[in-house]
Protein backbone atom coordinates (compact mmCIF):
# COMPACT_ATOMS: atom_id res chain seq x y z
CA UNK A 1 0.00 0.00 0.00
CA UNK A 2 2.65 2.37 0.78
CA UNK A 3 4.11 1.74 -2.24
CA UNK A 4 1.36 2.41 -4.10
CA UNK A 5 0.67 5.67 -2.53
CA UNK A 6 4.13 6.70 -3.12
CA UNK A 7 4.09 6.27 -6.67
CA UNK A 8 0.46 7.52 -6.85
CA UNK A 9 1.31 10.97 -5.12
CA UNK A 10 4.92 11.88 -6.51
CA UNK A 11 3.96 13.95 -9.02
CA UNK A 12 1.08 14.92 -7.33
CA UNK A 13 0.66 19.64 -6.79
CA UNK A 14 0.18 19.60 -3.20
CA UNK A 15 2.51 16.37 -2.15
CA UNK A 16 5.12 17.46 -4.40
CA UNK A 17 5.67 21.07 -3.11
CA UNK A 18 5.68 19.31 0.50
CA UNK A 19 8.48 17.82 -0.58
CA UNK A 20 10.36 19.30 -3.26
CA UNK A 21 13.39 17.60 -3.40
CA UNK A 22 12.57 15.21 -6.81
CA UNK A 23 15.64 12.91 -6.16
CA UNK A 24 14.52 12.64 -2.09
CA UNK A 25 10.76 12.40 -3.02
CA UNK A 26 10.37 8.60 -3.20
CA UNK A 27 12.02 7.77 0.12
CA UNK A 28 10.40 11.16 1.94
CA UNK A 29 6.84 9.86 0.71
CA UNK A 30 7.44 6.01 1.91
CA UNK A 31 8.40 7.79 4.90
CA UNK A 32 5.28 9.79 5.00
CA UNK A 33 2.70 7.97 3.44
CA UNK A 34 3.46 4.71 5.51
CA UNK A 35 2.93 6.70 9.15
CA UNK A 36 -0.69 6.75 7.30
CA UNK A 37 -1.25 3.15 6.51
CA UNK A 38 0.25 2.00 9.55
CA UNK A 39 -2.41 3.70 11.75
CA UNK A 40 -5.57 3.09 9.07
CA UNK A 41 -4.19 -0.62 9.16
CA UNK A 42 -6.69 -1.56 12.38
CA UNK A 43 -9.80 0.13 10.57
CA UNK A 44 -9.49 -2.35 7.66
CA UNK A 45 -10.83 0.75 5.41
CA UNK A 46 -7.66 0.14 3.61
CA UNK A 47 -8.95 -1.32 0.29
CA UNK A 48 -7.02 -2.32 -3.32
CA UNK A 49 -8.21 -3.16 -6.67
CA UNK A 50 -7.58 -6.98 -7.87
CA UNK A 51 -4.88 -6.06 -9.70
CA UNK A 52 -2.75 -3.68 -7.03
CA UNK A 53 -3.70 -0.84 -9.74
CA UNK A 54 -5.38 1.25 -6.91
CA UNK A 55 -6.12 1.78 -3.42
CA UNK A 56 -8.20 3.80 -0.80
CA UNK A 57 -7.51 4.80 2.53
CA UNK A 58 -10.29 5.57 4.78
CA UNK A 59 -10.94 6.50 8.51
CA UNK A 60 -14.09 5.88 9.98
CA UNK A 61 -16.46 8.34 11.58
CA UNK A 62 -14.90 9.50 15.34
CA UNK A 63 -11.63 7.62 14.73
CA UNK A 64 -8.20 9.56 14.89
CA UNK A 65 -6.13 9.79 11.34
CA UNK A 66 -3.31 8.68 12.93
CA UNK A 67 -2.69 6.72 16.18
CA UNK A 68 -1.35 8.72 19.02
CA UNK A 69 2.19 7.23 18.23
CA UNK A 70 2.45 8.05 14.94
CA UNK A 71 0.99 11.22 15.34
CA UNK A 72 3.97 12.00 17.60
CA UNK A 73 6.37 11.11 14.63
CA UNK A 74 4.85 13.81 12.53
CA UNK A 75 6.46 16.57 13.62
CA UNK A 76 10.16 14.76 14.18
CA UNK A 77 10.25 12.93 10.94
CA UNK A 78 9.21 16.08 8.91
CA UNK A 79 12.08 18.13 10.55
CA UNK A 80 14.34 15.31 9.59
CA UNK A 81 13.35 14.48 6.21
CA UNK A 82 12.82 18.38 4.87
CA UNK A 83 15.20 20.66 7.41
CA UNK A 84 13.42 24.45 7.52
CA UNK A 85 11.06 23.84 4.63
CA UNK A 86 9.39 21.47 7.44
CA UNK A 87 8.16 24.31 9.22
CA UNK A 88 6.23 25.41 5.83
CA UNK A 89 4.36 21.93 5.95
CA UNK A 90 3.58 22.22 9.27
CA UNK A 91 1.90 25.07 8.29
CA UNK A 92 0.18 23.03 5.38
CA UNK A 93 -0.84 20.35 7.88
CA UNK A 94 -2.33 22.80 10.63
CA UNK A 95 -4.45 23.93 7.11
CA UNK A 96 -5.99 20.57 6.41
CA UNK A 97 -7.01 19.96 10.33
CA UNK A 98 -8.61 23.78 10.51
CA UNK A 99 -10.66 22.87 6.89
CA UNK A 100 -12.16 19.31 8.19
CA UNK A 101 -15.46 19.49 9.25
CA UNK A 102 -16.07 18.23 12.89
CA UNK A 103 -19.88 18.81 13.46
CA UNK A 104 -21.30 15.12 11.70
CA UNK A 105 -19.74 11.94 12.19
CA UNK A 106 -18.44 11.07 8.77
CA UNK A 107 -16.05 8.80 6.52
CA UNK A 108 -12.72 11.04 5.54
CA UNK A 109 -11.19 9.10 2.51
CA UNK A 110 -7.55 10.04 3.86
CA UNK A 111 -6.11 8.73 0.34
CA UNK A 112 -7.15 7.50 -2.84
CA UNK A 113 -4.00 6.72 -5.51
CA UNK A 114 -3.83 4.61 -8.71
CA UNK A 115 -0.44 3.46 -9.73
CA UNK A 116 0.91 5.30 -12.60
CA UNK A 117 0.87 2.35 -15.06
CA UNK A 118 -2.88 2.05 -14.05
CA UNK A 119 -3.90 5.43 -14.75
CA UNK A 120 -6.98 6.38 -16.97
CA UNK A 121 -8.43 3.07 -16.99
CA UNK A 122 -11.07 3.83 -14.01
CA UNK A 123 -9.58 1.67 -11.51
CA UNK A 124 -9.49 4.40 -8.64
CA UNK A 125 -12.71 5.80 -9.32
CA UNK A 126 -14.25 2.42 -9.29
CA UNK A 127 -12.77 1.49 -6.60
CA UNK A 128 -13.57 4.91 -4.83
CA UNK A 129 -17.29 4.04 -5.79
CA UNK A 130 -17.56 0.66 -4.50
CA UNK A 131 -16.15 2.16 -1.39
CA UNK A 132 -19.16 5.11 -1.47
CA UNK A 133 -21.71 1.82 -1.98
CA UNK A 134 -20.18 0.68 1.32
CA UNK A 135 -20.72 4.03 3.25
CA UNK A 136 -24.19 4.45 1.90
CA UNK A 137 -25.04 1.86 2.76
CA UNK A 138 -24.85 2.78 6.05
CA UNK A 139 -26.24 6.42 5.62
CA UNK A 140 -23.20 7.95 6.54
CA UNK A 141 -21.47 11.35 4.85
CA UNK A 142 -18.38 11.08 3.64
CA UNK A 143 -15.26 13.95 3.14
CA UNK A 144 -12.09 14.27 1.28
CA UNK A 145 -9.37 16.88 0.62
CA UNK A 146 -8.08 17.49 -2.74
CA UNK A 147 -4.73 17.90 -3.39
CA UNK A 148 -4.58 17.63 -7.67
CA UNK A 149 -7.40 20.51 -8.49
CA UNK A 150 -7.44 18.56 -12.07
CA UNK A 151 -9.53 15.63 -9.85
CA UNK A 152 -12.49 17.32 -8.48
CA UNK A 153 -14.48 16.95 -11.56
CA UNK A 154 -14.15 13.11 -10.96
CA UNK A 155 -15.04 13.50 -6.99
CA UNK A 156 -17.86 15.84 -8.50
CA UNK A 157 -19.09 13.06 -10.65
CA UNK A 158 -19.82 10.37 -7.52
CA UNK A 159 -21.37 13.16 -5.47
CA UNK A 160 -19.50 15.23 -3.86
CA UNK A 161 -18.94 19.12 -3.53
CA UNK A 162 -16.78 21.74 -3.04
CA UNK A 163 -17.49 22.94 0.38
CA UNK A 164 -13.93 25.11 0.82
CA UNK A 165 -10.64 25.28 -0.39
CA UNK A 166 -7.40 26.33 1.16
CA UNK A 167 -4.20 27.63 -0.28
CA UNK A 168 -0.69 25.96 0.71
CA UNK A 169 1.63 28.51 2.37
CA UNK A 170 2.35 31.37 -0.54
CA UNK A 171 -0.50 30.81 -1.98
CA UNK A 172 -0.73 28.72 -4.53
CA UNK A 173 -1.47 25.49 -5.28
CA UNK A 174 -4.99 25.00 -3.57
CA UNK A 175 -6.82 22.15 -1.98
CA UNK A 176 -10.52 21.62 -2.62
CA UNK A 177 -12.24 20.44 0.67
CA UNK A 178 -15.28 18.12 -0.76
CA UNK A 179 -18.26 16.61 0.85
CA UNK A 180 -20.69 13.95 -0.10
CA UNK A 181 -24.43 13.06 1.88
CA UNK A 182 -25.32 9.68 1.55
CA UNK A 183 -27.35 8.72 -1.55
Amino acid sequence: MTELFTLAFYDDPTWSWAFPDPERRMEHHRAWWGLYVHSALPYEWIWVTEDGGAASLWVPPGKPELSAEDEARVRPLLRELLGSHAEKVFTLLDRFDSNHPTGEPHYYLGLLGTHPDHRGQGKGMGLLAANLSRIDEQGMPAYLESSNRANDHRYQRVGFVQIGEFALPGGEPTVACMWRDPQ
